[in-house]
């Protein structure tokens, strides 16, 4: 069976709810709303299977002054639905963002404040962390990785 997703740049606002039940489960959404959201070179994706709205990522212009590179990006409030999970849905909303830097910058570097448990999905990218392990208070562990893309 194969199935069929899109991936579609959509407003801030409609991140909001799968990022709550995914990141912040019983938190208010207003938990869920990150500086940079709103700013207009923030690029938000939607992905879709069929007409269910399944996951979203966040890619904001935000510089993080560990790193040298000019021109930097985080991605922030990437999450896929539970019942979706392990399926590469999380991939393509990865590699989707990466090609949209890609297109937007000369030599795109991408950031961003990866949970513990996700350490692994992002290596496989080749993302590389750096410094020490940090607890989001309420959340969990988390550690800095990046890319030059």
């Amino acid at each position: 069976m194969t199935t069929t997703i899109h991936i579609s740049e959509i407003h801030a606002s409609a991140v909001y709810g799968i990022r709550q039940k995914v990141l912040r489960p019983g938190k208010p959404v207003s938990e869920c709303m990150f500086k940079g959201d709103t700013s207009a070179k923030s690029i938000h994706l939607g992905l879709y299977m069929a007409e269910n709205f399944i996951g979203v990522a966040s890619f904001i212009k935000n510089r993080n002054p560990i790193f040298k590179a000019i021109e930097q990006y985080q991605l922030r409030g990437m999450a896929i639905l539970p019942e979706f999970e392990g399926q590469g849905f999380g991939t393509s909303l990865l590699t989707e963002g990466e090609e949209k830097l890609k297109n937007l910058m000369k030599q795109p570097f991408l950031w961003f404040n990866a949970r513990e448990s996700a350490i692994g999905f992002y290596e496989k990218f080749g993302y590389k962390t750096i410094g020490e392990k940090f607890y989001v208070p309420g959340v969990c562990a988390h550690i800095v990785m990046f890319k030059l893309l």
